[in-house]
């Protein structure tokens, strides 16, 4: 997984089963609205369900199940959580 110089990734780089904080999205237009409003907030914890290529990644957030797009999941900047850790 590679990881920004400020320790971030994009949603899209994290494998099924992986479980992050939501830092910033950074969607065009309506599309940053849409995706606070379904619960893309900044602390957030994401989980991966599904992301294997090609096709959309499964994730849930606030106990909701959502298929995004390869494209806008870049756009999500997440914080991986590993297990055991404690902030």
């Amino acid at each position: 997984m590679r990881t920004q110089s400020w320790g971030y990734v994009p949603l899209e780089a994290l494998p099924s089963g992986a479980k992050a904080k939501v830092v910033i999205v950074m969607a065009p237009g309506s599309w940053s609205q849409r995706l606070l409003q379904m619960g893309f907030v900044p602390g957030a914890i994401v989980e991966v369900l599904y992301n294997n290529r090609p096709g959309p990644i499964i994730v849930r957030v606030m106990n909701t199940t959502i298929s995004l797009g390869r494209g806008i999941a870049r756009r999500i900047f997440v914080e991986p959580i590993v297990e055991g850790e404690t902030s």
